[in-house]
């Protein structure tokens, strides 16, 4: 064993040991609490409860089950609700120290130089024993570009106020970690408990639905108390890191972070994203970025107080233009303090750019002042004067603190902060499109021709010089509001920055007509064009989003016939020759199952670059991957790594979505590590562009094919071909109530009358599934695809254990897997399955599920070679197994709920029904990521 190795397990055996001894303290404060603001009966019945269920854990006994769930019964509202509270709230808290111990784990890392996979060190240790050059790297370097996109699926259960709360309990618990005297330890024991009976007043459960206006303003919130400090930060650590791992070379670090977000501008089932909204998102970006600016100015301005006297005059600070602006006289009565004058001048610029937007935001058409900037690129011009400024000084030092921090901010977040992408549904593309066409007698039954007459209609549309004038008040109300979208991404275009709208996604993309057709309606909406000389000129991205298993099967010919199309070319030309394809993680899991899905995403991703290839187009490849597994979740580091080789041409996008985003951007600590280990997997990833080439195992690749397609036949066996499935799915599990609870503006069915596989959206679908403990998306058709492959052949099982070992794919997918099977219960499922009212049914269908899950889990183990699921993650593992009787607790009171709710109107048993809207919250909190 090594010393690295050594140390590292001493230091997780303590750690574990700390890690329990905090959640004990919090929980016994948050005991105090209860019985202080509730009463005896309350914390005695809490801890009744507990330990009748961590009695059951480490032994079963049928009896002493069937006692605890009368006591349950038995309970009034008043108390059951103190009791799902109570749950609830230490979830949360067992949380908050699992991140504190995370924080102080990254630290000892780095305290003792241990280079574990997700850092920078890491990733260049790794090139390094590849015999990569600083030539090499630089050129890696130089094509990288790494950008999550954050996304308001309803996953995300807890309120903001809850998670700020949660935040300073976090930070009380780090001065207690830091106290030095008993004193100190005692204050912020003090601190801790006093902020727990803040929490035990705060309701946990959000008191309204929440609008696509509040999203965005949730959104925006992790920039301010995260992102905003860590971005810098990343790029120091990986400076840092060069300087160690290649001394003496020189690199130059490209802005390689950028961010996308779909809050305010995904509409596909979401009637409430209006353009209205789009507008006011576009438009609170940039005031949120312009403010941070400001604020780091006013921080320089306190900061930067050298004297003309004593710097000497060798730099001008402040050339002649910046004397046109008007203002105040003790502006330049500064004129001993250049430093201060200029940022004087730059504050009032910025300023000018800020009040311009509140303006425009009460309607007032007003033009940007002549002295405000006018472009990020004049914004970053006077800050880099003031860095060669500093330099010439002798004054290094300092422009390489905060002044550098405020110049990376500005590269990564312009005067936008984040490129907001538009997404809809392509066949309300067609329709607006058919009316329009009808409207300009172009033709009357466009929705009806063949694709090739299609094509030749758009392609036609697209390379004249006229813009077709369209009255859109002769338009239905829906097309109507496709082509006011159009027009709000043209205006924000003109108003902010060219950066400000991303890409529009097109959902369900069938054919490459569905891309023209929205380039002809951009078109329409001046978007796109060609000018009088002839020249093309582009302001909209068409991204085509693959998302079922057919689509993904189909992307070769949809792809080839766009990219083959010369005036889509000449379009793409005009941007950066870039297309960007998505990759739909959740609905094709949802559609064929995780292995299908998993296995036709990769084998996408391959067949993408090949057709990037031929028609000489680096594509960038968005991956739509969901918070939880069945969604595509994961850690980022992992799943990059497990890329197919050569195929992610340094450029990656990837969403971020409910309750990752809180988990990951809550704090700059996080963040930090967060994009840092996405960033070294994504240079890792990247590495065929510094000479490093890997190539797939065909047999590996033949092998997981056929494990697919077994896999998606045994997953639409249950899910399409047994009787009542759909049914047991929303009578055993609380889907419905989901659609009840407010937690996302984004309806969770696209027809909620109609319960079938279809309607639901895969969100809700999974969360459903996690909450009634089946996990079922996440794992359901790999234990009959091991099982039929393996045929009781020793050589077979040889070749999947082959394939775990030395497939960074197989054995990604495999690992997260066991977590799926480590957080399903079968028991708890079980009672959940007798919910549903034909019996005999509901027993088939769960033998079903049961069987699966045991045979997946026997075949796991084999194929893994471990005794127990997430062995190679024993401290996880551990995590995880704590929390299985609290889990078990709240898993019984949603049962005895829903038990109560079934057959009764949604208008019926309203305090009952906010009980279960309560246990649903705790599950969530309780599994951490389950939709």
């Amino acid at each position: 064993m090594s010393q690295e190795l050594r140390k590292k397990e001493h230091y997780l055996r303590h750690a574990d040991t700390r890690l329990r001894s905090r959640v004990k303290l919090l929980g016994n404060l948050l005991g105090e609490v209860i019985e202080e603001q509730s009463g005896k009966n309350v914390l005695r019945e809490i801890t009744a409860l507990r330990r009748s269920f961590v009695a059951l854990s480490k032994e079963e006994n049928p009896a002493k089950r069937a006692a605890v769930l009368r006591r349950i019964e038995r309970l009034d509202e008043n108390m059951l609700r103190e009791v799902i509270r109570a749950f609830s709230a230490y979830f949360n808290l067992v949380n908050i120290a699992q991140q504190n111990f995370e924080f102080r784990y990254h630290d000892f890392l780095e305290q003792n130089r241990i280079f574990e996979a997700g850092s920078f060190d890491n990733a260049l240790l790794f090139l390094k024993k590849r015999n990569v050059d600083a030539k090499q790297l630089q050129h890696l370097l130089d094509n990288l570009r790494y950008t999550p996109v954050f996304t308001a699926h309803p996953t995300e259960a807890r309120r903001r106020t809850m998670m700020q709360l949660l935040l300073r309990i976090l930070d009380k618990m780090r001065q207690l970690d830091n106290a030095k005297t008993e004193r100190q330890k005692t204050e912020a024991r003090a601190q801790i408990k006093l902020e727990l009976q803040i929490l035990w007043k705060t309701d946990e459960v959000r008191l309204r639905k929440p609008t696509p206006d509040t999203e965005v303003v949730n959104n925006l919130y992790y920039f301010r108390s995260a992102l905003f400090e860590a971005i810098p930060q990343v790029y120091r650590r990986l400076e840092e890191a060069l300087a160690e791992h290649y001394p003496g070379e020189k690199f130059t670090l490209p802005t390689f972070i950028s961010f996308g977000s779909w809050v305010g501008g995904d509409r596909d089932g979401n009637p409430f994203v209006t353009p209205e909204v789009t507008v006011r998102t576009t438009r609170l970006q940039s005031t949120t970025i312009l403010e941070e600016y400001i604020r780091r100015i006013d921080d320089l301005f306190n900061r930067l107080s050298q004297s003309l006297t004593l710097t000497g005059n060798n730099v001008e600070l402040l050339p002649s233009a910046d004397r046109l602006i008007n203002l105040p006289a003790h502006t330049w009565a500064l004129e001993k303090e250049p430093y201060r004058q200029k940022i004087s001048v730059m504050r009032s610029r910025l300023l000018g750019r800020l009040e311009h937007l509140q303006s425009r935001r009460t309607k007032i058409k007003t033009k940007l002042p002549p002295h405000a900037y006018q472009s990020i690129q004049s914004f970053l011009d006077d800050l880099e004067l003031l860095d060669k400024a500093l330099r010439a000084h002798n004054d290094g030092a300092i422009a390489d603190r905060e002044l550098k921090d405020l110049i990376t901010l500005a590269r990564t977040f312009g005067f936008h902060l984040c490129r907001l992408d538009a997404r809809d549904e392509s066949g309300k593309h067609t329709t607006a499109l058919a009316e329009i066409l009808k409207l300009l007698d172009i033709k009357s039954d466009y929705a009806e021709l063949p694709e090739a007459e299609k094509t030749a209609i758009l392609s036609r549309m697209l390379s004249q010089k006229t813009r077709p004038k369209v009255d859109y008040s002769k338009l239905s109300k829906p097309s109507s509001h496709v082509m006011e979208v159009l027009h709000c991404i043209r205006d924000a275009y003109e108003e902010i920055s060219p950066n400000v709208i991303g890409n529009y996604v097109i959902s369900m993309t069938h054919t490459a007509n569905h891309v023209l057709e929205l380039m002809v309606l951009g078109k329409i909406a001046g978007l796109l064009g060609v000018d009088s000389k002839g020249k093309y000129f582009c302001h909209i991205r068409p991204s085509p989003l693959f998302e079922t298993i057919s689509d993904l099967g189909q992307i070769e010919e949809t792809l080839e016939n766009l990219y083959a199309n010369p005036v889509y070319s000449k379009y793409l030309d005009a941007t950066d020759g870039r297309p960007e394809v998505m990759l739909g993680y959740s609905d094709s899991c949802k559609d064929g199952g995780i292995l299908s899905s998993a296995w036709h995403l990769y084998d996408a991703q391959r067949r993408i670059h090949k057709i990037g290839a031929r028609f000489k187009r680096r594509i960038c490849i968005f991956h739509g991957r969901g918070g939880t597994l069945g969604r595509g979740g994961g850690p980022t580091h992992r799943a990059l790594t497990a890329q197919p080789p050569s195929t992610i041409d340094g450029h990656i996008r990837i969403t971020e979505q409910g309750e990752v985003i809180s988990q990951k951007h809550a704090t700059p600590e996080s963040s930090l590590f967060e994009l840092g280990t996405a960033t070294s997997g994504l240079i890792k990833a990247t590495r065929h562009q510094a000479g490093v080439s890997d190539k797939d195992d065909p047999a590996h690749l033949k092998l997981m094919s056929r494990l697919a397609e077994i896999g998606e036949e045994s997953y639409r066996e249950l899910i399409d071909h047994t009787e009542g499935v759909i049914d047991f799915f929303y009578d055993t599990t609380p889907v419905l109530e989901i659609s009840r609870m407010n937690i996302g503006s984004r309806p969770t069915h696209r027809r909620l009358t109609d319960r079938s596989r279809y309607s639901i959206r895969a969100i809700p679908w999974v969360f459903g599934w996690s909450l009634a403990r089946y996990t079922l998306p996440a794992w359901y058709g790999l234990g009959s695809a091991l099982e039929t492959y393996h045929d009781n052949r020793p050589e077979r099982l040889q070749e999947l254990r082959d394939m775990y070992r030395n497939w960074p794919f197989f054995r990604t997918m495999m690992d997260n897997i066991q977590m799926a099977l480590l957080k399903a219960d079968m028991s708890i499922a079980e009672h959940h399955s007798h919910l549903y009212e034909d019996r005999e049914k509901g027993d088939i269908i769960f033998g079903k599920i049961k069987g699966e899950y045991e045979r997946t889990v026997s075949y796991m183990k084999k194929v893994c070679e471990i005794r127990a699921m997430m062995q190679t993650q024993p401290l996880l593992k551990r995590v995880l197994e704590r929390r299985a009787p609290y889990l078990d607790t709240i898993n019984h009171v949603q049962l005895i709920l829903m038990k109560r709710l079934k057959g009764v109107s949604p208008k019926e048993h309203q305090p009952d029904r906010m009980l279960l809207l309560r246990s649903i919250n705790a599950i969530s909190s309780g599994m951490r990521n389950t939709g």
